[in-house]
């Protein structure tokens, strides 16, 4: 299993969802950047359903078929472009979801802060990060460890939420080894998916408060062993493979041995990961017969 989450995947429109209500200004905009990946969906339709005015930024024109009540910026993160006065014109809120999943985030996120500051406002900037980042030797750990620095130099206001891995990470890189007769897992190394919806509720609430600087971490309910995931997704889709848990040296494999990735004392997640695999039961299966069922994963894929 590994220890990263993409948040930003190909557009495609926001969740509908439901969300608590906010106590903060009706009327001011909450920015949502990477508001077409996986939490920035389930972030923006909770925003909506909240009542709540948002402003999605992508990189992409707006889908001709989204008829969803927000608005649509056209910006690019990478290289600055759009990032002007108006896109933050109305922000009582930053929600930054958007990775680039590696060095980039920290130069994205320095673009992002740089311009607000620059548009004269004053918004609530809340960050999405990782657990463990400050133990875990990882690359893209590093970075976004780097990218909370520049949100805490910002002279902005700011909240950052750490969590671990969601749901779907665990079961998206659970991918099948077709030519191998076994499925291959990591020895010792233990995992805390937790639900997206969930981690998206959470930024509703922290969105509509006072900016909060590190917020406490976001754990999903339960801990699992990544060969006792393994084995539970492959039976959600139907697969009867052999788990072949192996040893991995270096100090990553160490850490996540160690627990770096997890936080036992913030379990505050309520739906398990089987609850997740039984609502996906049937999109496992159909992935599995596609040749992309479960199997091996490493760290940082």
């Amino acid at each position: 299993m590994s220890p990263t989450e993409p948040a930003n995947e190909p557009d495609t429109a926001p969740d509908a969802d439901t969300g608590p209500a906010s106590d903060t200004d009706a009327d001011a905009v909450t920015l949502v950047t990477g508001g077409t990946g996986t939490l920035g969906r389930a972030l923006v339709g909770r925003l909506l359903a909240a009542g709540r005015p948002v402003r999605l930024l992508s990189r992409h024109p707006r889908p001709a078929a989204d008829r969803r009540p927000y608005e649509w910026a056209v910006g690019d993160l990478r290289t600055g472009a759009g990032l002007d006065d108006a896109l933050f014109a109305g922000v009582g809120t930053i929600a930054h979801c958007a990775t680039t999943n590696g060095r980039g985030d920290v130069e994205a996120t320095r673009r992002l802060t740089g311009a607000a500051v620059a548009a004269g406002g004053d918004p609530h900037l809340v960050y999405i990060s990782i657990v463990g980042i400050d133990r875990v030797p990882l690359g893209y750990y590093r970075a976004k460890l780097a990218a909370e620095a520049v949100v805490e130099e910002s002279g902005l206001p700011w909240t950052v939420q750490r969590t671990t891995q969601f749901h779907s990470l665990v079961a998206r890189l659970t991918v099948a080894q077709k030519r191998l007769p076994a499925v291959l897992t990591l020895s010792g190394v233990s995992f805390q998916p937790i639900d997206v919806g969930e981690v998206a509720d959470r930024l509703v609430e922290l969105a509509a408060g006072q900016p909060a600087g590190h917020a406490p971490d976001l754990g999903g309910p339960q801990i699992r062993s990544a060969a006792d995931l393994t084995r539970a997704t492959l039976r959600a889709a139907g697969r009867r493979r052999l788990v072949v848990p192996l040893r991995l040296p270096g100090a990553l494999m160490a850490e996540l041995r160690a627990g770096g990735n997890l936080t036992p004392g913030r379990a505050d997640g309520r739906i398990t990961y089987d609850d997740y695999l039984a609502a996906r039961t049937a999109h496992l299966k159909r992935d599995a017969r596609a040749g992309r069922g479960p199997g091996i994963t490493a760290p940082g894929a």
